[in-house]
């Protein structure tokens, strides 16, 4: 099916990342990092079918050479925290043949991204999909953040835009500084232009879903900028999706097989309440009248024809105990008028309004939750690496054993980073409580299921009902109309 994806990222040395390691693990390829002194091997990486640097026509032509250009963004980037690429990683659609996503793929990254004077490196894959399931081919980008000037060498990130007084001089701080903004040089990293591409990558699949003879559409809007009702499941990741696939339930997925249920059922009764509501509506204008009819009379008129025409003792019997039930549901809700059960069935939608942001807040929360226990195995699991690299005292051994374990390094600096401002003063993380709390989110999750079903047994009583008025104003009507033949 066709669906979409396309998801932004940066490449920062704060992360402990390197744009050398991340173009070799994109293309699968070997590469050597000069700023690091370590190679980088990921020549045994499966599903790349497809790599290629695209350049603009002022960058130099050794670029194209993957290894040369991403040791030449290290060398320009100073800074132990700076900022390396852009990352992109977009999905591809399995109603195109993987020719016609390549050039697709090709197409979008020229005309919108090389034009704009970008080096883009991509490299498309199309894994195995695990367990049989659907294939998931999809790209992945990296530009570098700096610019290339019209001589061919990196240009500047940003620039100085000095505040003037109303004289035209700068205004000065209390250190007697300049005041001043930085400015970016280029729009690549702008919300705005994120927009425009994802906007315009729909556009050209849909393009092509069109001149193909497709039906299928991809939008690249939210959920909630489509006002849709549904509530986005949790990201699985591929050590989710692996162990799904083997008949291991995880959390994260016995939640999303949650939510999605929730959001069918919600879904249901959206479509019902607002079916009931249309029809309730129709009901009052056929109705019209200076007051509103009762439903009690509306309710006997229609049992009494039914016991009317009944055959046996057994049938009246069944007529009287229907007919009790809905009077007393009825007088247990209150409702006496046609007004009444309009104003019911509108309750039922605010109910379900309320379900929807109480599941959305247990989602959120569990989602942060379920991150940051998968940081702290990730740094548990870690942790002895950057220990046992710290307790060496010599440099080059140091250096050495950072190569060899790079991998285990770079995920240790992410998990410590997303997990700031968790540890305590001793350095321990709160994990029994996360674990704790995310249990009672699982607890409101199957609440907020139970509160379901007596809202679904209220909408069918209500169609119990619908289903009264209808064949009594139906029978009502055919009486009328057999008179008007006997008076003609």
């Amino acid at each position: 099916m066709s669906l979409y994806h396309f998801h932004a990222d940066l490449i920062r040395r704060s992360a402990g990342q390197s744009a050398v390691a991340a173009a070799a693990y994109r293309a699968g390829e070997k590469l050597h990092c000069d700023y690091y002194g370590s190679d980088v091997d990921y020549t045994r990486k499966g599903g790349v079918i497809c790599t290629e640097i695209l350049l603009p026509p002022h960058a130099p032509k050794e670029f194209a050479d993957r290894e040369t250009l991403w040791n030449s963004v290290e060398r320009a980037e100073k800074h132990a925290k700076a900022q390396l690429a852009y990352s992109y990683d977009i999905a591809l659609q399995n109603e195109l043949s993987i020719e016609e996503n390549i050039a697709l793929a090709r197409r979008f990254l020229t005309e919108q991204f090389v034009s704009k004077g970008m080096i883009v490196d991509f490299a498309v894959h199309a894994p195995e999909p695990e367990g049989g399931g659907i294939p998931n081919p999809h790209f992945h980008v990296l530009c570098p953040v700096r610019p290339i000037d019209e001589s061919g060498k990196w240009g500047a990130k940003q620039h100085r835009v000095y505040a003037l007084d109303g004289n035209g001089n700068r205004i000065l701080d209390e250190a007697g500084n300049p005041v001043f903004n930085a400015v970016p040089t280029t729009d690549w990293g702008e919300k705005e232009t994120l927009r425009h591409w994802r906007e315009e990558w729909a556009s050209y699949v849909n393009r092509a879903f069109e001149e193909k003879g497709l039906s299928c559409r991809i939008d690249h809007r939210s959920y909630a900028d489509r006002g849709m009702e549904e509530t986005p499941t949790v990201h699985e990741g591929p050590t989710v999706r692996a162990m799904e696939a083997k008949g291991v339930q995880t959390n994260v997925g016995d939640l999303n097989r949650w939510i999605r249920s929730t959001n069918a059922a919600i879904q249901r009764l959206r479509k019902k309440t607002a079916e009931l509501l249309s029809w309730l509506a129709e009901v009052k204008k056929e109705l019209s009248a200076p007051q509103s009819p009762k439903l009690t009379d509306i309710l006997a008129a229609y049992y009494g024809q039914r016991n009317a025409v009944a055959w046996s003792g057994k049938a009246k019997a069944g007529n009287l105990k229907q007919y009790a039930e809905t009077f007393n549901f009825l007088m247990e809700k209150k409702l006496f008028t046609v007004d009444d059960l309009e104003a019911c069935a509108s309750g039922l939608s605010k109910q379900m309004d309320a379900t929807k942001t109480k599941l959305n807040q247990v989602k959120q929360r569990s989602k942060v939750l379920q991150e940051l226990l998968q940081c702290a195995r990730m740094y548990a699991e870690t942790k002895p690496a950057f220990d046992q690299m710290n307790g060496i005292k010599f440099k080059g051994r140091r250096e050495k054993y950072k190569a060899e374990h790079e991998n285990e390094l770079r995920r240790f600096y992410l998990a410590r980073r997303k997990l700031q401002g968790h540890f305590s003063a001793e350095g321990k993380l709160p994990i029994s409580a996360w674990r704790r709390e995310l249990a009672e989110l699982e607890q409101t999750a199957r609440q907020l299921s139970d509160e379901q079903k007596p809202i679904t047994e209220e909408w069918k009583k209500l169609i119990g009902i619908k289903t009264v008025i209808q064949n009594t104003l139906r029978q009502t009507e055919h009486t009328a109309e057999k008179r008007r033949e006997v008076e003609l």
